[in-house]
């Protein structure tokens, strides 16, 4: 008798893992329990989509520091909110590849937010600008669609300026700058006359030859520093849009 209640007793206590893990046989009213205590409700998670290239994935910096994910960790300090990112951007893609990747589908049909940073790698590759002011004004149409049609909830950030980088500069003749110039006025005014938010951060990537912790090892893309400053400056219009 005695050994049939030893038994009984290490059975009971094999049920616990050495985490104290309860575990149970799927009927159990303990499957109600869970260790999640942050009980976030449904309407605080917002969705936000971030559209870009090189410069939205960071490229050569860890993607923890990109701006998309700088403005989603600044986001979420407001308590009881939960920004879920997606992104959709690659190294090299031109406004054209940016169509493509959309035309594929998002994981969602709409978002919260959504920005768009583009046209570097049509500048880049002297692709003709009569192909960027048909295609970007294509890309911020479907990025207002994303954006629950509302215009109010999309950002256009500028363009960095690469020739203030050790792989842009050539004696700083500045044809780069004023190409990049003639891309975001387009885009700013373009933004404008939707009625979309436009943030400049150009500036800022023209520090990058005098302080050389805005540009990232490669020595040609904006660095985790430089794109903390972007979010400073992106923040307070994500923040009036996601309340």
């Amino acid at each position: 008798m005695r050994l049939l209640i030893l038994l009984f007793c290490l059975t009971v206590l094999t049920n616990c893992d050495a985490n104290n893990t309860i575990t149970t046989d799927g009927n159990s009213d303990a499957n109600n329990f869970t260790n999640d205590t942050t009980h976030i409700k449904s309407d605080s998670i917002k969705h936000y989509l971030a559209l870009g290239d090189s410069y939205t994935i960071a490229e050569s910096v860890e993607s923890s520091k990109s701006f998309p994910a700088q403005l989603r960790d600044c986001l979420n300090e407001t308590p009881e909110m939960d920004v879920d990112l997606e992104i959709i951007a690659a190294t090299g893609w031109t406004t054209r590849d940016l169509i493509d990747a959309v035309e594929k589908g998002a994981k969602r049909t709409t978002y919260d937010l959504v920005t768009l940073l583009i046209g570097v790698n049509n500048q880049y590759q002297g692709k003709s600008f009569r192909i960027y002011e048909n295609e970007f004004t294509n890309l911020l149409e479907r990025a207002i669609k994303l954006a629950k049609n509302n215009k109010s909830n999309v950002i256009v950030v500028s363009i960095p300026d690469y020739a203030y980088t050790p792989f842009g500069y050539n004696g700083n003749d500045n044809k780069i700058s004023k190409e990049i110039d003639k891309y975001n006025n387009f885009a700013m005014v373009t933004a404008t006359t939707y009625g979309v938010n436009f943030v400049n951060i150009t500036d800022i990537t023209r520090q990058g030859l005098i302080d050389t912790e805005l540009v990232a090892k490669d020595g040609l893309h904006p660095s985790g520093k430089a794109y903390e400053k972007f979010v400073e400056r992106i923040c307070p219009k994500a923040k009036a849009i996601i309340k």
